[in-house]
């Protein structure tokens, strides 16, 4: 073998041999990929995957990794033999539940721009005909499904990349990583050292041990039994194909998949218990395939009489093979890729099942090459999770409950249960004497809205809700988002992530990395962004300048925390510390604002000697406070930060001086609500890499005259070029009506769109809509149409902000 290479990847799965490919094409030639097994049948997850391919989920990130993959395995053969079977894919509901979510799915397939339809119960048996049509209400059918052969996938893919130059080599076990100065430097293996400037871990189930031997994550995944069963000879099938006739089926309620195998039927299960295995336990023995374990018979009782049911013709079969196949499950469900922040140069490509393999290769490796990839990653970036979330407990608890949930209907708001609390912040104590009911988020308790507050409701106009909407909410949310306007609320910002950045290198650093002018006067705060080299909003944050050398920042999650690690200047003139856990904030934001902080604080507060968008040090009460004077709800006020030590004192003061001014403490609902009536973005939702600032709005942070920043160039030509879509407010012409986001827009009866926020402005009692839609379409009074469970409600683009559109509040 050769002893160096610019990219060792480790694994020769299904994803290892997509990156090499990707990796070829876009230049990086010097490539060699290592493989404990034989190549190319190398005894992980690929070589007993099923192959089934649906491409439509939640997550539209997951949905165009799909998709490129169908796209890209339907190009490819090996020795004249196809790798992917478009026979498409059908899910059916046997339950009034299901069949309205697979109505909600057919419209984040429109959104995702996946060809879908609705079938009724006689369709779907002509699509597949085994099935009861007296058991199903219906079914969701994506005629570009299919059946990828995993295996032939990755020899396909690795010729492509050894006809560029890559190199490829079985039998070979990694034994160590080299790391030095915070840097990977080789790879050891059983046979010999390779050094490599990048090294990329593809190795699925055994990620965590390679990870281990670099120092570079901790076990973020966890592999787990799935059972797949083989029927005997289905007496009547004639299959004109050795591979499959028959769509791909999926019977969610019942967590169950099937496809056609030549003359049987092929059954997958995910209604067993949960059967995780240690990453060191596998492939011990020396037996067998590593990744398929003893199929246990008693597991697969109840799925395989309701197979027979949903099925019928397989009442004449019996169960020929099974196997207890592992597939790797995370804490949230997703892959896990990116680079690591502890280790430079070393990334993973894991977690990864084959419908997104090739996806997430090209992925990796145009953000690898070209510092960003097309597609956002900030919901798969393994650099996501918390330190509570990377320990072993919580991985093992929540990965389990991700083998659960796998085929569960997911409302978009639906908290984790367990492990809870987590997080808490100062206030939780009084906010549970409140009745606050609590969601999670970040492992962070957050109140959505108080029981406390439910006298208010009464005489107010406040729209009931349907029963999706209307989960995870309370009139009480309308109540509080209009008290705030009339007077004043208390809002828990502890889960804010803040960070302190100091040294002399500081404010260049800062200067390098945003698209604000930071070199302001100690006190200033300024609304900036964080953009990819591609010119893509990785992150608005908010950046207050404490004194010359030091600054605080507000920012989205510990993605922005790596983002910004991994561009500190190596001479350590610039630290940064995550100080999330140490502080608190509480925002206090309506009319009365200053009148209640101004009862508490000996220092000035007036808007002369504490103007918009400042910082100072001040006290409230007997608490140290640093105050921003900024707002995410569109009135006047303050957010108060204080350490955690002072945190319930600081509440307890502004608590007792509010009620007589008539401001309460309100929740994550009404603070939803009041930022879209202004028209704020929310990074991750309304904003991704995807889009640039100027078709987001966010043109006004862009200072490219203060010198270069990361981004600048490709910013400045995606603004020559104009907006490819455009960030859009919709009002909904049923003032009543409420969506959630995700949901598809159509004009001309079609789909253009997708919605990002939604929910109702009770100031203006209308219901409240944006969307990205292409620029034709995005001038103020164009009719549009939103789809909602299969029902489409017409919506008008409207002029921003919806209130107080002169900031007079704010600024007063």
């Amino acid at each position: 073998m050769e002893d160096r290479a610019r990219v060792v990847i480790i694994g020769a799965g299904i994803v290892g041999c997509s990156a090499a490919e990707h990796l070829t094409r876009l230049g990086w030639t010097d490539v060699v990929v290592l493989e404990r097994g034989p190549l190319f049948e190398a005894g992980g997850s690929t070589s007993h995957a099923p192959g089934l391919v649906f491409q439509t989920n939640p997550s539209r990130a997951m949905t165009l990794l799909a998709s490129y993959g169908v796209r890209r395995y339907s190009e490819l053969e090996l020795d004249g033999e196809p790798c992917f079977y478009p026979v498409g894919g059908l899910e059916v509901a046997a339950t009034p539940e299901r069949w309205r979510d697979l109505k909600r799915r057919h419209g984040l397939a429109a959104s995702w721009g996946v060809e879908s339809h609705l079938l009724s119960p006689r369709e779907c048996v002509e699509k597949s005909p085994l099935l009861d049509p007296q058991k199903i209400y219906g079914g969701f059918y994506v005629p570009s499904d299919g059946i990828a052969k995993a295996v032939r996938i990755s020899e396909a893919m690795a010729r492509l990349a050894q006809a560029r130059g890559a190199r490829f080599y079985g039998g070979v076990e990694v034994t160590g990583i080299e790391v030095r100065g915070g840097r990977v430097r080789a790879v050891e293996t059983s046979r010999g050292r390779i050094e490599a400037e990048v090294v990329l871990s593809c190795a699925g189930m055994w990620g965590p041990r390679i990870c281990r031997m670099a120092g570079a994550f901790p076990q973020l995944l966890v592999p787990m039994q799935h059972q797949y069963a083989v029927t005997t000879p289905v007496p009547g099938l004639e299959p004109e194909s050795e591979e499959s006739d028959h769509v791909i089926l999926r019977h969610q309620d019942h967590s169950m998949y099937f496809r056609q195998q030549g003359e049987r039927y092929g059954i997958g299960s995910y209604r067993h218990r949960v059967m995780p295995v240690d990453p060191d336990d596998i492939g011990r023995s020396g037996e067998g395939m590593p990744s398929i374990m003893q199929f246990t018979p008693e597991d697969f009782r109840g799925p395989w009489e309701e197979a027979r049911r949903m099925l019928p013709a397989l009442g004449k079969t019996e169960v020929e093979r099974g196997i207890n196949g592992l597939f790797s499950f995370t804490p949230d469900g997703g892959p896990l890729i990116g680079p690591s922040r502890a280790v430079r140069g070393f990334w993973v490509a894991e977690a990864i099942w084959v419908t997104h393999a090739a996806g997430a290769a090209r992925a990796v490796a145009e953000w690898m090459v070209e510092g960003a990839p097309q597609v956002d990653l900030g919901g798969i970036d393994v650099s996501r999770f918390d330190e509570h979330a990377q320990s072993p407990s919580y991985v093992m608890a929540r990965s389990c409950q991700s083998f659960r949930e796998v085929y569960d209907i997911i409302h978009p708001m639906q908290p984790m249960e367990e492990p809870r609390p987590l997080r808490t912040s100062p206030f939780y104590p009084r906010q549970r004497e409140l009745g606050a009911y609590f969601l999670e988020a970040s492992g962070w308790e957050r109140p959505q809205w108080y029981a406390a507050n439910e006298p208010l409701v009464a005489g107010r106009d406040i729209p009931e809700r349907d029963d999706w909407s209307g989960r995870y909410w309370s009139p009480v949310v309308g109540a509080e988002h209009q008290v705030t306007r009339e007077a004043g609320g208390l809002f828990d910002l502890a889960s804010l992530k803040k960070a302190e950045v100091g040294g002399p290198g500081a404010l260049a650093f800062l200067q390098r990395m945003t698209t604000g002018q930071l070199d302001r006067p100690v006190g200033s705060v300024t609304y900036t962004l964080m953009l990819d080299p591609k010119g893509g909003v990785r992150s608005d944050i908010t950046v207050a300048r404490i004194s010359e050398d030091l600054f605080r920042l507000g920012l989205n999650g510990p993605q922005d925390i790596a983002w910004l690690e991994g561009h500190l200047p190596e001479d350590g003139s610039v630290w940064l510390r995550d100080i999330s856990g140490g502080t608190c904030c509480v925002g206090v934001w309506g009319p009365q604002a200053r009148e209640l902080v101004q009862s508490l604080s000996p220092d000035d507060l007036s808007n002369e000697a504490f103007g918009f968008f400042q910082a100072r040090r001040i006290h409230v009460g007997e608490v140290p406070v640093l105050a921003l004077r900024v707002s995410y709800v569109g009135e006047l006020g303050w957010e108060l930060y204080a350490s955690a030590d002072m945190g319930l004192r600081l509440w307890d003061l502004l608590y007792e001086a509010g009620g007589p001014l008539g401001v309460i403490p309100a929740g994550r609902g009404a603070f939803e609500g009041l930022r879209l009536e202004k028209g704020y973005r929310m990074w991750g939702v309304d904003v991704t890499t995807e889009h640039d600032p100027y078709e987001a709005g966010l043109g006004f942070a862009v200072k490219p005259e203060k010198g270069e920043f990361i981004g600048r160039e490709a910013v400045l030509r995606r603004r020559e070029e104009g907006p490819r879509r455009r960030l859009c407010c919709l009002l909904l012409d049923d003032p009543r009506a409420v969506v959630m986001g995700s949901e598809p827009v159509y004009a001309e009866g079609r789909s253009v769109g997708y919605v990002t926020s939604a929910g109702y402005g009770y100031s203006i009692g209308r219901s409240i809509a944006y969307a990205w839609l292409p620029p034709q379409l995005a001038e103020v009074g164009q009719k549009v149409e939103i789809e909602y469970f299969g029902r489409r409600y017409g919506a008008t683009v409207a002029e921003e902000p919806l209130f107080d559109p002169a900031m007079k509040r704010m600024r007063g």
